[in-house]
């Protein structure tokens, strides 16, 4: 055993803590988390900008987990509005028709969450041109439209807002098989930074939050427990992130403790490469 594992074991930093309780940051804030079904970071920040006392509108693209994250959050927050919207983000018509319906539902948006993606594992030579597509698409591509939707309806208001995309430390670092989401979040992160010099414009913020790995059941599914088990003992702390963690910092740059931050990429890691 290294060094560095047993200092890591040893680590008080390696026990995750209890979810931090909220403390208003989005009070009254009118917030759209697509791709918030399930056990991912998309449901984590719903909750948590519930949390911090908002009212929310979600969206996925599955139907059925839609609905069943909608009354989980509905029932746990039964004085604040939780909305749902389906959504591809493939689908320019239904991301546009996504931001329309949420301001109707909620009355304005004040921040978009970007969570949408998707992940896979392939080697460069094996990798078929579908396996590329989906994930640029979905994952840069479908930012990009609800980016793009958001700006619409903010330049046609009187308020501004934020948004906040989720990119990735792979947008950085290099791993296997990941070539396709690397680039996918790397755009995300460039997306980020062109699109907030023009959505200043109209009194909007962008940022983007980058986890290295927040474990869930979802990602169990897609990914072997041995490579999730090695790429968090690589973490200073030897774990992964809660999603809750990944969450809280999204909804610290929807908040208005980073006024004058746009542009950025904050990594949710121990090590930013």
């Amino acid at each position: 055993m290294t060094e560095t594992t047993i200092s890591q074991q040893r680590s008080p930093l390696a026990t995750p803590p209890e979810e931090t309780p909220g403390h208003g940051l989005l009070l009254g804030r009118k917030v759209v988390v697509t791709a918030a079904a399930g056990t991912g970071i998309g449901f984590a920040t719903a909750r948590r900008a519930l949390l911090e006392g908002a009212d929310v509108v979600i969206s996925d693209w599955h139907e059925r987990r839609l609905g069943e994250a909608q009354e989980r959050l509905a029932a746990e927050f039964a004085d604040q509005t939780v909305g749902q919207i389906v959504c591809n983000v493939q689908e320019s018509a239904d991301v546009d028709a996504l931001i329309s319906s949420a301001a109707s539902e909620l009355g304005r948006i004040d921040v978009l969450v970007n969570n949408a993606g998707l992940g896979g594992e392939a080697p460069v030579a094996d990798m078929t041109d579908e396996e590329w597509d989906r994930v640029i698409d979905i994952t840069l591509n479908g930012t990009f439209r609800a980016t793009r939707a958001a700006l619409r309806y903010f330049r046609g208001v009187e308020h501004g807002g934020v948004i906040v995309n989720n990119a990735s430390v792979l947008g950085w670092r290099a791993q296997r098989g990941q070539a396709h989401y690397a680039a996918a979040k790397a755009g995300v992160m460039a997306l980020t930074r062109c699109s907030a010099i023009e959505a200043a414009d109209v009194g909007v913020r962008i940022n983007a939050v980058a986890p290295s790995i927040a474990k869930h059941p979802f990602l169990a599914k897609v990914t072997s427990d041995d490579l999730l088990d090695e790429l968090a003992s690589r973490e200073a702390y030897g774990r992964a992130a809660e999603v809750w963690e990944v969450a809280a910092t999204i909804a610290m740059l929807a908040s208005d403790y980073t006024t004058y931050l746009t542009g950025e990429v904050v990594s949710i890691s121990s090590q930013r490469a």
